[in-house]
């Protein structure tokens, strides 16, 4: 796969199409058994409040993954994406009910490189609150 997206077609702040994905406790049981991360606190509310959080949380890697989706979907191609790195600044706290929470995302392109590469800064939160900080993905183009 290639990048589907042009490096002379894209400039500084370029805005890429804006995403919200939702997360349900369901969502946090399969992601746990992709990945294999059983901690409690992603799963057992009791837990989760008996060590300070205020609900289940979604887990860390699951919050950069879906945020980075708006680059791949953007792009096309999930192997342009050739670094990628955020700071994590709130969790996502998912209620035990029928809609969970949601995360939404937005990115720009921030500056262009050489190589036919760009810096995309990414926005993510989650019930008014911002979940990633430091947000950067490095993406090759076509």
């Amino acid at each position: 796969m290639t990048a589907k997206i042009a490096y002379d077609d894209v400039e500084v702040g370029t805005e890429l199409p804006a995403q919200t994905f939702p997360v349900t406790r369901a969502t946090l049981v399969r992601y746990a058994g992709a990945s294999g991360d059983f901690n409690p606190i992603h799963w057992n509310e009791k837990f989760a409040k008996e060590v300070g959080l205020p609900d289940v949380i979604a887990h860390g890697m699951f919050t950069m993954a879906e945020a980075v989706r708006v680059v791949t979907d953007w792009t096309g191609d999930p192997g342009a994406v050739v670094e990628y790195g955020v700071r994590f600044t709130k969790p996502v706290v998912v209620p035990n009910d029928d809609e969970g929470a949601l995360i939404e995302v937005s990115g720009k392109v921030a500056a262009k490189l050489d190589d036919n590469s760009v810096r995309v800064d990414l926005t993510a939160t989650s019930g008014g609150q911002k979940v990633l900080g430091m947000s950067r993905a490095v993406v090759r183009l076509a």
